[in-house]
């Protein structure tokens, strides 16, 4: 039996790419546990491809799959149902199955309104799936109903066997990185907090399980032998144990895995102890989810933090070289310009050094959604609309669309404005065994400015000039190469050719496998007419490729010049 996993397309282009573009960890774990019962798996991500149906389809008629299954987000839904019945055309045997959060809360909307969806599995998907692939094997139809955790059409209706007891030990499920490669990992089940618009605490339930400290390690250090260094930990909460957090900071280092990893906190989880061990393991950034400045709207969103504890946390990350990053929401019930301005006053006083801001969204599953139905008098009928999602705002009559769009470039101009004084009041600590950790916190923050997302913002004032005294800063701490390049690059942005040779030299002479630095140092000698000089820093770089155009630029006017020699002699 052949099995498609498949992430599918997603009805508009997305803001911020990085956060959606992966499929889901459950995928893996699904794709996991079949490929160790000796299942045909593949995962394919479709979330980039669009409107490529012919291609999709292709694809389809060269794999010949049994069994579809889809993860289902609200953004993605038409992109699967789009693609199921695609695959329904090509083979009306395939069976296709819908799970993820989208198919846990709209089981019956799919299964009423969508034939060629055949089944959805509802919550933690791994044993429902595989025994609903069992019983289809079976071929007895009477054995679906025996399966905790699936909905299915009896005699025409929809109907669901009920929850599927939570996995105890999550230790229990194979190793996704054994069969996958990925960068999206988590520690945790479940989320104790229970935010009005979040579905996480229906979905996984408020009782957190956890995998072991040794699981999660082993599972990194699988992928870090495959070569991904970089991590997204998507825990709602990662820092919910702290004691099992220490844990695992402690085995990465004592493995000595060399990576950089992101993670998600609440703001009152935070300490002096859990942040020095976390970053000496490798964390670069925690996103804190603040929402608002206005103690009002977050009673409403049921954000039980104070400002305090959200000062603190955010002076505490920072402090220690991990940058912080702050997660609003905005167009809330009450949302006016003083709590507008409340939002603003708070950003100026936690200094973020990052922030994304959302518009408050209603989605199946939440509080907010229970809301929405039963005081409009709606139903999950308003999903055959081809939409995204619900902003709160229009069903809002105190809210506009020119007030929402009013309250977003105010707060994104604010914080954007207020960027370079943020840096400037950085205080990192000062313990030795952090210098090399400082160093390379500034100059990765310094990149965003010189040559990141943040040189591209126009509101941003003064972004050279603060990129240069976060690279200075630096260097003040401990050698950095990204320093020494940016710092180079910049120079000769400047045509201070012969400034950046020497900045160029010494980060070459401190770090001669870095191929960057060689590539800029060989365009200063270029810039200056010193083509021997240039080829003598391109022809040490590894990669060929990346060195190869300059190189043969070099030779074809090292050639040109002879051949005039020649000519006069």
């Amino acid at each position: 039996m052949k099995i498609l996993l498949i992430y599918p397309p997603f009805l508009e282009a997305r803001v911020h790419e990085e956060e959606i573009s992966a499929p889901p960890l459950g995928l893996y774990y699904v794709g996991a546990l079949l490929k160790e019962k000796d299942y045909h798996v593949e995962i394919l991500n479709w979330a980039h491809m669009g409107n490529a149906s012919d291609f999709m389809a292709q694809i389809l008629k060269e794999k010949k799959p049994d069994i579809i299954g889809f993860s289902i987000l609200q953004a993605n839904r038409w992109g699967a149902l789009e693609i199921a019945k695609t695959a329904k055309a090509i083979n009306p045997d395939v069976t296709v199955v819908f799970g993820g959060i989208g198919a846990t809360f709209l089981w019956k909307h799919f299964l009423t309104h969508f034939n060629a969806v055949d089944f959805c599995v509802l919550g933690e998907g791994e044993y429902p799936f595989l025994k609903l692939i069992r019983a289809i094997e079976k071929g007895n139809p009477k054995n679906f109903k025996s399966i905790k955790g699936i909905a299915f059409r009896t005699q025409g209706r929809p109907m669901k066997t009920g929850r599927p007891h939570p996995i105890k030990n999550l230790d229990d499920l194979p190793i996704p990185s054994k069969f996958f490669n990925y960068q999206h990992v988590a520690f945790t089940r479940g989320c104790p907090g229970n935010c009005t618009f979040c579905g996480s605490p229906r979905f996984w339930g408020r009782r957190v399980r956890f995998h072991s400290a040794e699981y999660f390690v082993k599972q990194l250090e699988h992928l870090y032998e495959q070569g991904t260094k970089f991590f997204y930990f998507s825990d709602d909460t990662f820092l919910i144990n702290k004691t099992r957090v220490l844990d695992i900071c402690k085995k990465i280092i004592e493995r000595n895995l060399k990576i950089s990893w992101f993670a998600i906190s609440r703001v009152d989880l935070v300490d002096k102890e859990v942040l020095h061990w976390m970053r000496l393991a490798g964390c670069t950034q925690i996103s804190y989810g603040v929402e608002s400045g206005s103690e009002k709207i977050r009673h409403f969103l049921n954000k039980n933090i104070q400002s305090e504890q959200i000062k603190k946390a955010f002076l505490l990350t920072t402090r220690y070289g991990i940058l912080a990053r702050a997660y609003f929401i905005y167009g809330s019930p009450g949302e006016n310009r003083h709590t507008i301005q409340e939002t603003i006053d708070l950003i100026h006083e936690i200094k973020p050094l990052s922030a994304i801001f959302y518009i408050l969204d209603i989605f199946p599953g939440t509080t907010l959604y229970d809301m929405y139905l039963k005081q409009s008098g709606l139903t999950d009928d308003i999903w055959l609309q081809k939409i995204e999602d619900i902003l709160y705002f229009e069903t809002d009559p105190h809210l506009t669309e020119e007030m929402i769009l009013t309250f977003g470039k105010k707060l994104r101009t604010a914080f954007h404005e207020a960027l370079p004084d943020f840096t400037r009041d950085i205080e990192l600590t000062e313990k030795e065994a952090f210098r090399e950790f400082n160093a390379d916190f500034l100059s990765r923050l310094a990149m965003t400015f010189s040559h990141g997302d943040y040189a591209k913002i126009e509101h941003i004032p003064n972004k050279k000039e603060t990129a240069k005294n976060l690279y200075g800063r630096s260097l003040d701490y401990a050698p950095n190469d990204r320093a020494y390049l940016g710092l180079g690059m910049i120079k000769q942005q400047e045509k201070a050719f012969r400034e950046s040779i020497t900045l160029l030299d010494e980060g070459i002479r401190l770090f001669p496998e870095n191929d960057q630095l060689k590539l800029c140092q060989g365009i200063n000698h270029m810039n200056l007419g010193e083509f021997k000089s240039a080829l003598g820093c391109f022809q040490g770089i590894r990669d060929s490729n990346q060195a190869e155009p300059y190189i043969k630029e070099c030779w074809k006017v090292l050639e040109t010049i002879d051949n005039n020699l020649t000519l006069f002699t």
